[in-house]
This record gives C-alpha cells, structure tokens and sequence, in this order.
C-alpha cells in the first residue's frame, strides 16, 4: 500500500511533483486556510504531514496522526511543532534551513531601505496626486552610510544580513547566543548587550529564532533606553516583540520607524501600526522568491521521502530513533 502525504496547503511543483511521484497525495485546496481540526481529520491513515508555519501542530494533532513517520515543516522555524512531544512519539521532525538564508536578509534590507527613505510614504504621496514638485524638506529620510548598524541575533540570516552592509562604512554592533569570530575579524563587528544596541544604534534588525523564553524579548525595557531613535526591523518571529510597547515608541518618537515582516499574532495585524506612516507592513514575505520557494520545496520532497523509504531525512530537528519500531 502506498504512503500517504497530507500537505496543508500547495506548495510549489519542484517539490510536490517529488511527492506526487512516489506517494498517495492529498493536498487542502480550500481558499482558507485548514484550521487545526481539519487537520486532525485530514492524517487518518497518513505517514507523512507536510505544514507550515501557521499550522499548530500540538499533541492532539501528532496524537491524530497515528501512522505518521515525518512532521515536514515548510520553514526553517519549527516553534508551531511540538518537537519534543513528536520525538516521544517516534515522529520525525524537520525544517528547511540554509536555502531561505538569502532571500530572507535581502528582504531585511529592504525594509530597511524603505522606512529609512520613506518610499512606501512616498509612493502613497504621489498616487494621491499630492506631488507638485520638487520641495527642499519634502519626506526627508535617515541615511544608511555611516550609521550604527545593531543585529539581535547572528545565525545564518543575520550574518547574511549583515554582510550584505559592506560598502556602507557601518559599525556593527551584535548580540547571539556565541560570538562570531568572523564577523568581527571581517566587518569589525563588535560583540554587545541588548541594552548596548538599543542604546546606540541608528539601525535594528532582528535574526533571532524563536523559543517561548524569547516572547517579548524586545519591550518596553530595552525600547526606553534607545538613545538615537532607531529604525527596528523584523523578519524572524512576530512575538519577539511586545507590540504594544512597539506602539508606545513609535507615539512617543522613542523609535522613529519600523518594518515588520511577521506579527505577534499572525495574520492579525495590530490596528495602531495600520495607521502609522512610518511602519511599513508586509505579509510575511521573506522567503517570498521563486528560487527559494522552489528550493523550500525540494528539501520538503526530500525530507519525506527520506523518512517514508527507510532512510533518515535530509534537516531533521529531533532525533526519534527508529520509526519503524512503531
């Protein structure tokens, strides 16, 4: 009897095509997305569920997925899992690290880009037919070169972030979990506190993987004590940041502008930040290219068919033993 795929939503041919070709496939074509119970009442009789990011796959799913061999996440975070629940229960569990790397600094940047020269204000400016020409003061920004660059978090995206600011005469300050020998031999980055960073930055972006230990981890603490009304952005977790006290800096001109990519309660938006002029808002879009989409995909495929054939997948998070033995 073949294997049994349920994917929660389609993702693209160069990975499903690899699925569909060795395996039974069902896919949730719905216009909304599969909530937690259409889940549940999709895995009867599945060995493999494909998810994503916005799926929370808690006990009572794994426990629905009573066949289930492989949890592929079509992310490189993994916190809508429960890791260690799906190892107890001899599931595997695995992300698609490294391939989104690129896509998701080059988005950082433009954000960066967009609220420090206001463009996403400014292109509203001119569809509203307000430009009557050229103004010596009209939507002036805050200029990149020179600045004070801080990184709250240097795994693979934030080095890549960070690397990609060569050219911009920039000090860079950092904060990890471990140094980086090479970003400090290569850009002169210097190793720092949260409050350092927040308290002499122009600039702030945000790499951090996500654990429950880290909600809120930027608040109203660390948001008072900045000094030069940075620019904060965020492409890694929503619930990184307390939005709410995002709001208040943002009222008070504590932080002069913001670009987020993720929500603290995705995909609902907060109304404060809808309104402001000075946030720029995008739907979760980081990893949004073709290339790397392609290539989530692909390592998804692989990952799948490497549990369901006997075999170990490719960029597992946990280690179930041997699935067999279920």
């Amino acid at each position: 009897m073949a294997h049994r795929v349920f994917i929660t939503r389609k993702i693209p041919d160069a990975g499903l095509s690899i699925i569909r070709e060795k395996f039974e496939v069902d896919i949730w074509d719905k216009d909304y997305p599969a909530t937690k119970q259409d889940i549940m009442d999709r895995l009867d009789g599945c060995q493999a569920l494909v998810s994503l990011l916005s799926d929370s796959i808690d006990r009572d799913v794994i426990d629905a997925g009573k066949n289930l061999k492989i949890i592929a996440n079509y992310a490189v975070g993994y916190d809508n899992i429960d890791v260690a629940y799906a190892e107890q229960k001899g599931v595997w569990v695995t992300n698609t690290p490294h391939v989104l790397t690129d896509a998701t600094a080059e988005l950082a940047w433009a954000l960066l880009f967009a609220v420090a020269r206001r463009v996403v204000e400014s292109d509203r400016y001119v569809r509203a037919g307000q430009f009557r020409g050229w103004q010596p003061e009209l939507l002036l920004g805050r200029e990149i070169n020179n600045a004070t660059l801080g990184i709250i978090g240097a795994g693979r995206i934030g080095q890549a972030f960070a690397y990609r600011g060569r050219g911009f005469n920039l000090k860079y300050l950092y904060f990890s979990r471990h140094r980086k020998e090479n970003m400090e031999k290569d850009l002169n980055a210097i190793y720092a506190t949260p409050e350092q960073i927040f308290k002499e930055s122009d600039f702030i972006s945000v790499h951090l993987s996500y654990t429950d230990i880290l909600y809120h981890f930027i608040g109203e603490r660390l948001l008072k004590i900045s000094r030069k009304k940075p620019i904060l952005i965020n492409t890694a977790r929503g619930k990184l940041i307390d939005e709410k006290a995002l709001v208040w800096a943002l009222k008070q001109g504590v932080v002069q502008g913001a670009g987020l990519d993720v929500f603290e309660d995705e995909p609902f938006v907060n109304n404060e930040l809808l309104k402001m002029d000075n946030v720029v808002l995008l739907p979760h879009i980081g990893s949004a290219t073709f290339r790397t989409r392609n290539n989530m995909a692909e390592l998804v495929a692989k990952n799948v068919v490497g549990a369901l054939l006997g075999n170990s997948p490719v960029t597992p998070v946990n280690k179930p033993g041997v699935l067999w033995e279920k």
